[in-house]
């Protein structure tokens, strides 16, 4: 595998969008952003991984990214039906463990249905609220597992039909993952999307690994950005039970060429050419399949698609923990990406996740 290209001057393309990119997030003690424009790239940071502590963010530092982690399940779907292990229109009860049973009417919840966000479950699983209030403001889900997640399937009220109407769900796409590892036979989310996407793609920046310790550690952590709320660090964030729904960590120039393989799916990423199950994936991922709100946006897998009327086709998707905030978004047409982390929560104030999608509207060679 070759190394990275280095990066070149950001040039007139680049140059007038980072100063409003690297200041979206004032309360961010480090932000990170990649953009690409037909074949050319850059990946720049500001800052230091904590605002007590810490070292100088660059490149490569790791943020969580929250929900953006549903876009490598995704991916991670296409390509086990790509090996034929897997349809998309299968049943998600096919692959979950035995014994596990369907919500009142839900039998028929298929797994292109959890990828669309059109399967009727709700936003998040019964029960988590209340194993959640002791951790609502560190962290959540860090008390909800695996087993409470499959427990919780049978006792949940759909809000639709399965496939009528789109609702977001974190709860469909961590319910998803344990459908995917179920199907490929795989003992973890984590390992699986490791050696499926995240090798193959030479991303050796992103996992599912949360930094050791439960409190943050900013001398000791590497180059893991530490979460902020209102500047104060927050615990790394953990998701056990729907992993596949927020748990990877990744960095500015992962997050960037996994953009630019979505964009062409044929090339050699970071000097290797990707396997020809992943290659298929890459294509099948950002395919629309649905058409939402009278038509003006469109749901690929995960991905959230807004076509436009000069014909370009921006595909999105954002993510949030209690300490980090990110971007990531492409236009094959314009064959332009645009990814930004910050290591804040959203909320007010935070603006990094509009300026990076006008960013990557306005990015012209």
């Amino acid at each position: 595998m070759q190394p990275e290209p280095p990066h070149r001057d950001p040039g007139p393309a680049f140059a007038h969008h980072l100063p409003a990119l690297l200041s979206s997030a004032p309360a961010a003690s480090a932000v990170a952003v990649g953009l690409h424009l037909d074949g050319r790239r850059t990946v720049v940071a500001r800052g230091t991984t904590a605002h007590q502590g810490g070292r100088p963010a660059d490149e490569a530092t790791r943020f969580e990214i929250g929900s953006v982690t549903k876009t490598f399940t995704a991916l991670l779907l296409a390509e086990l039906a790509a090996r034929g292990e897997l349809h998309l229109h299968d049943p998600v009860l096919r692959h979950l463990p035995p014994g596990t049973r369907p919500p009142p009417g839900g039998a028929g919840i298929r797994l292109l249905h959890l990828a669309t966000h059109t399967s009727g479950l709700p936003r998040l699983p019964p029960g988590l609220l209340r194993t959640a209030l002791p951790h609502l403001f560190t962290n959540p889900y860090e008390a909800f597992t695996a087993a409470d997640t499959l427990h919780a399937l049978p006792r949940t009220r759909l809000r639709s039909r399965p496939g009528t109407r789109m609702h977001y769900s974190n709860f469909g796409v961590g319910l998803l993952g344990h459908a995917l590892c179920g199907a490929a036979g795989a003992q973890d989310y984590a390992s699986l999307l490791t050696t499926r996407v995240l090798r193959p793609l030479g991303l050796h920046d992103t996992d599912c690994a949360a930094a050791p310790a439960d409190v943050p550690a900013p001398d000791d952590g590497g180059n893991e950005a530490t979460g902020h709320w209102h500047r104060r660090p927050r615990p790394p964030f953990r998701i056990p039970g729907m992993p596949a729904a927020g748990a990877v960590r990744s960095s500015a120039r992962d997050l960037l060429t996994l953009t630019e393989a979505l964009l062409a799916p044929d090339r050699p990423v970071r000097g290797t050419v990707p396997p020809d199950s992943l290659r298929a994936a890459l294509r099948d991922t950002v395919r629309p399949r649905i058409a939402v709100r009278q038509g003006t946006q469109q749901i690929a897998l995960v991905w959230n698609i807004r076509p436009r009327h000069e014909g370009s086709r921006v595909h999105h998707h954002s993510g949030g923990t209690r300490g980090c905030t990110v971007f990531a978004g492409f236009d094959p047409p314009r064959r332009a990406a645009v990814v930004a982390l910050a290591n804040c929560a959203p909320g007010h104030g935070n603006h990094l996740i509009q300026e990076a999608y006008e960013t990557l509207l306005g990015l012209d060679a």
